[in-house]
């Protein structure tokens, strides 16, 4: 939904009806993960995409009429009829489609703000079976409060439970339950889309390097820092793409930033300082802390080097086998920016459970599995 957010408030907020199509659930090599939406105005506009073209064509004539009841359809390839509605790339995905306004989703807009303020929030939806009394009801779940209801309060308090540990982890997906929120049935599927604060990318090192995976970091859409205790170079002039430049020690920085709770699974930390003084206190802490990545910077002799001093700071191997180091993946890279591509191609990679390998060699579908994340 964040993807057709702006949209999708002005008609809410105008009284308006609204068409909107959910991906709530996708196998094999599906175009777009969980969460993507695509909304149709009622003046037939169409905004977002929930397979990047395969069945928009089909998905718009669902959700066009502003009376049609809610329904969810499973779109995949035809391997009889390449013209077909389906997908081509040989994916499936489940796409709910509902009608949204002030009257069927009331909580709108407190779930708009808190998305623009930068507060967790999930919006969990039945969306199967169709046949069922709850189908297309929501609960939606902040950290310290719900609104709405599945007619259930054992259902409201399961499905809120699990809602706030899926937004500590930031991940959206599927949850199921029996019909009056029984852990062990699955006669209900809720889809739980989580909007969840941007990851964070924090870059320790204010080099020429640094700008450029700055830059990239903000177009993934991290949360970008840099961080270094030189504060000639660590100034916003120098990083404009970064969200905050900080002046302090990294590994201080970043002892604070975990004790109090400001890195998390999500987050990843590039070390570009190459400066034993600098990266060896900080990649203490760092590979300590259940975050996604930890990459960096220096050639072979220095992560070598590296490794010596880390052991005897008392890290252990498996630890040490977090590290990605010498940094991103073998590009051949030489500048700043073709460097940055690297370590964001290994850090995507890291994501997704990507091999780095060039996709025309390999077999096996396109896009991986991963992990699921905050709801587009």
């Amino acid at each position: 939904m964040r993807d057709v957010l702006d949209e999708l408030h002005r008609w809410w907020a105008q009284g308006d009806t609204v068409g909107l199509a959910t991906v709530v659930r996708t196998w094999r090599s599906a175009p777009r993960r969980p969460g993507a939406s695509m909304l149709v105005a009622p003046d037939g506009a169409v905004t977002g995409s929930v397979s990047g073209g395969c069945v928009e064509a089909a998905v718009y004539e669902l959700a066009v009429d502003p009376a049609g009841p809610p329904v969810l359809q499973r779109y995949g390839i035809s391997d009889d009829d390449a013209f077909a509605v389906g997908l081509t790339c040989g994916g499936v995905i489940d796409v709910f489609v509902e009608r949204v306004s002030r009257t069927t989703f009331p909580e709108l807009g407190e779930v708009v703000a808190s998305i623009r303020a930068g507060e967790p929030v999930a919006v969990v939806t039945c969306v199967d079976p169709a046949d069922h009394a709850r189908f297309g009801r929501r609960l939606v779940v902040w950290v310290d409060r719900t609104a709405g209801s599945f007619g259930s309060p054992r259902l409201d308090a399961a499905a809120a439970d699990d809602a706030r540990g899926m937004l500590a982890a930031g991940r959206t997906g599927t949850l199921r339950y029996g019909a009056d929120g029984q852990r062990r049935g699955d006669e209900l599927t809720l889809f739980t889309a989580v909007y969840a604060p941007p990851p964070r990318m924090i870059v320790f090192g204010a080099i020429d390097f640094a700008a450029a995976v700055a830059r990239i970091g903000s177009f993934l859409g991290f949360r970008v820092t840099v961080c270094d205790a030189r504060p000639v170079f660590a100034t916003a002039r120098r990083f404009p793409a970064a969200d905050e430049v900080v002046v302090q020690w990294p590994h201080r920085y970043l002892s604070e930033q975990a004790e109090n709770a400001l890195v998390d699974e999500r987050t990843v930390l590039c070390v570009l300082t190459h400066d034993p003084k600098f990266d060896v206190p900080l990649l203490e802490v760092a590979l300590r802390l259940p975050v996604a990545y930890v990459g960096a910077m220096g050639s072979r002799r220095t992560h070598d080097d590296r490794l010596a001093r880390l052991r005897l700071a008392g890290l252990t191997d498996e630890q040490l086998g977090r590290l990605r180091s010498p940094i991103g993946l073998d590009l051949g890279a030489r500048t700043p920016e073709e460097t940055a591509v690297s370590i964001a191609a290994e850090i995507v990679a890291n994501r997704w459970g990507g091999s780095g390998a060039v996709l025309s060699e390999v077999d096996g579908p396109i896009h991986h599995a991963g992990a699921d994340t905050a709801a587009d």
